[in-house]
């Protein structure tokens, strides 16, 4: 472990500077989270409809999901064998936010992450001591932003940042006409711009901040590249998808290892931001209907309206995790195109050079 990162809670520290991406609905849970943790890394669990599996989700959707919450904790930190770090991925964008949080930090968890909006009420959360905060940026302006909130409102600096680039899989914090025009800036780039954007509050804690790069990230070469830019290590979801340990069925990472570059789209996601996706049926028929109304309503996202929206996001990631094709939206990074084959986590985490 580098000496310049210090991430430890609860007599427990992160041995190897990469944090396994959360991915929802249901994509990383408690056997793919406590797998990465068993590693020494930090393993996450995305906290999106997390209840999805459990018998009574359509109809207390909330109670089911901070149920499932507890017990994914529970069950992963059995997995980890007590090594490594826990982490939840809370989205800002989400009804239940501060509920997960709540739920996770009395459960225990090591680590909160969270993006998806800009976390400023993250620090009341998490009492001080309890667990590591995170903040997900895109660039400088919104971690100076995030930083000053906190340190003014709360006297709390993040105690890890996570810059994700526009390569990355799922929701992205960019604009929808730059990524299609792709002229959003290098993950490189927007390390840099965070780096000195955060440098006075680094000085204000005196201490460290690590920053973790994500998006696009794929090997050993990557890595060290981020690294001697001053980034303290990495953060990768897309390529734990095709792990025997990752939580989704087999048909759903049967989908991402027969994706080609060029079969992989920005789309328009209802939380209000654009996403990159795999092109399926489902977003196929959106093109030409223009709307799939909602069957069942999970409360899920904060300003969505069933009435309007055009089509229910918690359906179509649940349709996908359990490997529906036609009805599923399967949310991945740019690089999907280059994961040929199945592996396991311990070996993908040796693969980097780990």
């Amino acid at each position: 472990m580098s000496e310049e990162l210090h991430l430890s809670v609860n007599h427990r520290e992160l041995e190897i500077p990469l944090l396994q991406g959360g991915m929802g609905v249901g994509v990383s849970l408690e056997r793919l989270a406590g797998s990465v943790a068993a590693c020494g890394a930090m393993g996450c669990i995305s906290t999106a409809d997390c209840g999805y599996r459990e018998p009574d989700f359509y109809k207390n959707p909330e109670e089911a999901n901070l149920r499932a919450l507890r017990q994914e904790i529970s069950d992963a930190r059995d997995i980890s064998g007590g090594r490594g770090l826990l982490a939840i991925n809370a989205m800002v964008a989400t009804q239940q936010f501060a509920e997960a949080i709540r739920t996770a930090v009395a459960s225990g968890i090591d680590a909160v992450i969270s993006g998806a909006g800009l976390p400023l009420q993250l620090p009341e959360l998490v009492p001080e001591g309890s667990a590591l905060i995170a903040p997900i940026v895109s660039g400088g302006r919104a971690a100076k932003l995030i930083l000053q909130s906190w340190m003014k409102k709360y006297n709390r600096f993040p105690d890890f940042i996570v810059v994700e680039g526009a390569k990355a899989g799922g929701h992205l914090g960019f604009k929808e006409d730059e990524l299609l025009a792709g002229e959003a800036p290098s993950l490189a780039a927007i390390l840099k711009d965070v780096l000195e954007n955060i440098r006075p509050f680094v000085d204000a804690a005196k201490r460290n901040i690590p920053v973790f790069c994500a998006g696009g990230v794929w090997n050993r070469e990557d890595i060290q590249a981020l690294t001697e830019q001053g980034a303290a290590g990495v953060q990768m979801a897309t390529r734990f998808i095709a792990t025997e340990e990752c939580d989704a069925s087999q048909a759903y990472k049967d989908v991402l290892l027969g994706a080609k570059r060029e079969d992989v789209s920005i789309i328009h996601s209802p939380v209000g931001m654009p996403g990159r996706a795999v092109q399926t049926p489902l977003l196929k028929k959106l093109s030409l209907a223009g709307r799939i109304p909602p069957v069942h309503c999970s409360r899920c996202i904060k300003k969505c309206n069933p009435a309007q929206v055009p089509f229910c996001i918690t359906n179509a990631l649940i349709e996908a995790v359990k490997g529906n094709l036609e009805t599923g939206l399967f949310f991945t990074g740019e690089n999907v195109g280059r994961m040929k084959k199945m592996t396991t986590v311990p070996a993908l985490i040796k693969e980097l050079g780990y």
